[in-house]
């Protein structure tokens, strides 16, 4: 009942700011003399300006003595509906400002599976902490997505792996991963420490179920293949169908060196590829992003890379390790 009274008050009342304000310090105040030194103003000055209010809203608000200052009933519903207003209006520009600096919000992280390794939980974590009002909203996409929800726009920024040819993707590397070959216990070359990218092109070898043609031409080896187009492909849409099927020894498959650590399996080999480049990790977005959120978490990420150099060095150095 009182939020519709001081509703009806200010409806059509043309007061700025400045004067609410300049009211709520003396009505907490009640008194003009140490209201108007506060404010800066003469008492003089004040007084104009709280019978301009008394005008504007057609009631007496306070009632005045040489003695004392109190508040009448209407003074008692204007400055409920004054502490509100402003509350609400300082509110809204501290929201606003927050949200212009990146500082609050929502900020979609997509990820390929293993996203950045060790270094995922580390990034986050640390935005988390230089913004704790940004709500980072985590999602795992299918490995037939190498852009991690860029390219159909459901993520603001992800931990991908390149090459990936999604047009208009920015990314700042993080570490290189090194790759393996993937073998089952039984295939011609579990025996050997190391093999080469000719040792593998023969051999059936998985792909993921993915559009991205230079994406899929890296982990298939298709740069050292007489004729892409001939090579027997097994398409996957998830690691673990991979491992499966690499364990039955129905195909080799290229892959990260991380799986040997974190999707260990009976019955397959991990090994190193001499001659074949390992796989960058990244962060991407998209290069027309105008979230302030996206810059932020960018230079988190790239700090955290800056300072993690031993957390670096481990996944960089995972074969020679093995």
């Amino acid at each position: 009942m009182e939020d519709a009274r001081c509703a009806s008050i200010f409806a059509g009342i043309d007061i700025n700011t400045r004067k609410l304000r300049h009211f709520v310090v003396v009505a907490e105040e009640l008194h003009f003399s140490r209201a108007a030194t506060s404010l800066y103003l003469t008492q003089q000055a004040l007084s104009y300006e709280i019978k301009e209010i008394e005008a504007w809203v057609g009631a007496k608000l306070l009632n005045r003595t040489t003695r004392k200052v109190t508040l009448t009933p209407a003074g008692d519903i204007f400055l409920a509906g004054a502490r509100a207003v402003l509350a609400t209006l300082d509110a809204t520009i501290t929201d606003t400002a927050r949200a212009v600096r990146g500082l609050s919000g929502t900020l979609r992280l997509g990820y390929i599976p293993g996203g950045a390794l060790e270094l995922t939980a580390l990034i986050v974590d640390e935005f988390r902490n230089w913004y704790p009002d940004v709500d980072v909203a985590m999602r795992e996409f299918p490995i037939g997505d190498p852009s991690a929800g860029l390219a159909s726009g459901a993520s603001d920024v992800a931990l991908l792996r390149l090459p990936v040819s999604t047009p208009d993707i920015e990314t700042e590397a993080l570490f290189v991963d090194p790759v393996v070959a993937m073998v089952s216990a039984n295939h011609r070359h579990t025996a050997r420490s190391s093999v080469s990218v000719l040792d593998l092109i023969d051999d059936p070898i998985t792909v993921t179920d993915t559009t991205d043609e230079i994406h899929r031409a890296f982990w298939c080896l298709d740069s050292v293949r007489d004729d892409p187009t001939a090579a027997r492909r097994i398409v996957v849409s998830s690691v673990t169908e991979e491992v499966q099927l690499v364990q039955a020894g129905v195909a080799v498959a290229v892959t990260s060196a991380a799986v040997a650590q974190y999707l260990p399996a009976p019955g397959v080999r991990c090994l190193p590829i001499d001659d074949w480049p390992g796989s960058v990790a990244a962060v991407g977005w998209l290069r027309d992003e105008p979230s302030p959120l996206v810059a932020r978490f960018v230079e988190v990420a790239c700090a955290v890379r800056d300072r993690e150099v031993d957390v670096v060095r481990e996944i960089e150095s995972r074969l020679a390790r093995r």
